[in-house]
């Protein structure tokens, strides 16, 4: 007979979640680094009970934001390449929506994080209760059906027994390299709390290892085919190098067949920045080095990239009519997009067999010195436009460039949405592999302190730089405090160009008018003042506003001796951007207008969508 303990459905989830391990660097460690939660009607009862039970084995952190803290979540599976996660608890209603936007960001960008809102009866006895929507047309909806479209995998538990399924399914869409992405339990607070006789094997420790497809046969021997035939072949480093671990596996691989690499921003850090055929960023954001490759490339090796908009310049990149893509990606759904040669399989796997496959081949040494070549210009442009400055508004290149010398290429640099994450891709020089953590698949404002935050737990040896401006700061900031009361110190850079600047640029460049971007351009009777340093140190942060570039270095010099999170802010250029570099990018404008400035950017706008590669 199976031997039973009788549990509440929360104990038994919480109890289940502790026993799941993973192995890294050949230590067996917990695989979720624990649960952030937010209580409420919801789940203080029934989840939060159970999670005091396991607090030494799965601890609870608490948060002030339920956005940032799944966003901290995320970051947390990013930092560890996907091997460790968290999940994150809240009750129902305004609670589990706020964590929505955090489950797109996890669904875009492929990273693991288990959510358990707490949702309604299931016995509907006290219907409507306290935070539902009603449904006037359907019984059995509530908020969180919105969880269904951004997560890999949906299940609201009605009846205590069904969680057994459930977190079994869970476990095997969090580690699968392929499906990987959040998942959702969506838990009736009633069922929280209701008892069963549940087998002990379900509690059982479990190691889970990650698993690496290697190709097709017939797949790989089109790739090494299109590979033998080219004469101008570039590789593409997606987010999936970082997650498969396979820096080691690309450097020998494009060394050794002589072939430049140019990266995403997911996949930014795959080689150090100073390797000599890494030509950084690709695309929209991209350096000269890369995009005039990849104009010309014969050969697109896009590796771990689900080729989003930004990385193909909206599909205008790619040049040459002749060329091949080949899709090497261990989820078949990216692997085959615009036409490529698919190569499913894990990225360290697949490039070991590429390269056992091209044994003796090598690229035409006229392509490889032409790459290094452009490569020497490109840093010599980089150079110009991150110099220091004595102005007093200076650009974000140029704050870059102060956080640069300052800090070095051992940090982590993690940034999000606006402005900073163009000038980053383009000219942060990043170091090991995952030393630069952006958030660009969903661009999200207000992931910045959070994910820094989610970072440094997983990362808790080593500096973590935050690089934030002031609209995004503004959006979510709460996990300031959060950070101090943790210990785990973050150095934040504010960026203040008092309003949205990067898209102000955009509207500028498609013709618009100046208008509610920046605050002086948004309605208003008193323009704000805010001063970010004393709303940073009312946190408990170490807080200046220093007046310069010189003053920035300086401040980010000594807050390496701080003993907890420091906040240094700085007053930038709203209008100033890198013009080296770069791609043309897809934003419709348009087409008719009362406005001369409108009518030329369609114009332009029609000239430019000339280039794109329709069908591709």
């Amino acid at each position: 007979m199976t031997k039973t303990i009788r549990l509440t459905m929360a104990q038994a989830l919480t109890r289940f979640l502790s026993k799941q391990m993973t192995e890294i660097d050949g230590k067996k460690v917990p695989i979720f680094g624990g649960v952030w939660a937010i209580f409420g009607h919801g789940n203080v009862a029934g989840i939060g009970e159970a999670l005091y039970q396991v607090r030494d084995e799965l601890p609870t952190f608490r948060a002030h934001n339920e956005q940032a803290m799944a966003h901290a979540a995320i970051a947390y599976g990013k930092a560890n390449f996907r091997r460790r996660f968290m999940a994150a608890t809240s009750s129902i209603g305004p609670g589990a929506l706020n964590m929505v936007t955090a489950a797109a960001l996890a669904h875009v960008n492929r990273l693991p994080v288990l959510f358990l809102p707490g949702d309604v009866f299931a016995n509907r006895i006290p219907d409507p209760v306290l935070q539902q929507a009603e449904d006037f047309s359907d019984g059995t909806a509530t908020v969180n059906d919105c969880f269904r479209p951004v997560s890999r995998y949906f299940d609201r538990i009605t009846r205590p027994e069904q969680i057994i399924p459930a977190l079994s399914r869970a476990m095997q869409v969090l580690t699968d390299p392929a499906e990987c992405g959040p998942v959702t339990l969506s838990l009736c607070q009633d069922v929280q709390a209701e008892a069963y006789d549940y087998p002990e094997t379900f509690f059982a420790e479990r190691v889970w290892h990650q698993r690496r497809p290697r190709p097709d046969r017939g797949e790989l021997a089109a790739a090494v085919a299109a590979l033998k035939g080219a004469k101008k072949p570039l590789i593409i480093a997606g987010g999936g190098v970082l997650y498969s671990q396979a820096s080691d596996e690309l450097a020998k691989f494009a060394e050794t067949a002589g072939i430049p690499v140019c990266e995403t921003q997911g996949g930014k850090s795959s080689l150090p920045d100073n390797h000599r055929l890494n030509m950084a960023a690709v695309g929209v954001t991209g350096t000269s080095a890369a995009n005039r490759l990849a104009e010309e490339a014969d050969v697109v090796l896009a590796i771990g990239t689900r080729l989003q908009d930004f990385t193909t310049g909206s599909w205008a990149l790619f040049k040459n009519s002749g060329k091949t893509i080949i899709g090497l990606n261990v989820q078949p759904f990216d692997a085959g997009k615009h036409r490529a040669l698919p190569l499913v399989a894990d990225a360290a796997e697949g490039l070991a067999e590429l390269g056992a496959g091209l044994k003796g081949w090598k690229t035409p040494t006229a392509w490889t010195d032409n790459s290094a070549a452009g490569k020497k210009a490109w840093q010599a442009e980089a150079s110009k436009v991150t110099a220091s400055t004595n102005a007093a508004f200076p650009s974000d290149a140029q704050v870059i460039g102060a956080v640069q010398r300052a800090m070095g290429s051992g940090v982590t640099l993690l940034n999000a949405s606006g402005g900073l994450p163009g000038e980053l891709h383009k000219l942060w020089q990043a170091g090991a592999p995952g030393s630069y953590h952006g958030e660009y698949g969903f661009s999200t404002m207000g992931y910045e302190i959070a994910g820094g935050l989610g970072a440094k737990m997983a990362k808790a040896g080593q500096e973590v730089v935050v690089m934030v401006g002031d609209g995004s700061y503004l959006m979510m900031n709460s996990e300031i405090a959060t950070s101090v009361m943790l210990g785990l110190k973050l150095t934040i850079v504010v960026l203040d160009n008092r309003g949205y600047g990067c898209i102000n640029r955009l509207q500028m460049a498609t013709g618009g008018a100046n208008f509610n971007n920046l605050l002086k351009d948004s309605r208003h009777e008193i323009l704000p003042d805010i001063d970010f340093a004393a709303h940073a140190a009312s946190m408990g942060a170490i807080a200046e506003k220093v007046p310069s570039i010189a003053g920035l270095e300086n401040a980010l010099q000594k807050s390496k001796k701080n003993d907890r999170t420091t906040v240094l802010v700085i007053d930038t250029d709203p209008l100033v951007s890198t013009d080296a570099g770069g791609h043309w990018w897809d934003v419709a404008v348009p087409e008719v207008s009362a406005r001369s400035q409108v009518n030329a950017a369609r114009k332009a706008y029609d000239e430019k969508r000339q280039m794109q590669s329709v069908g591709d």
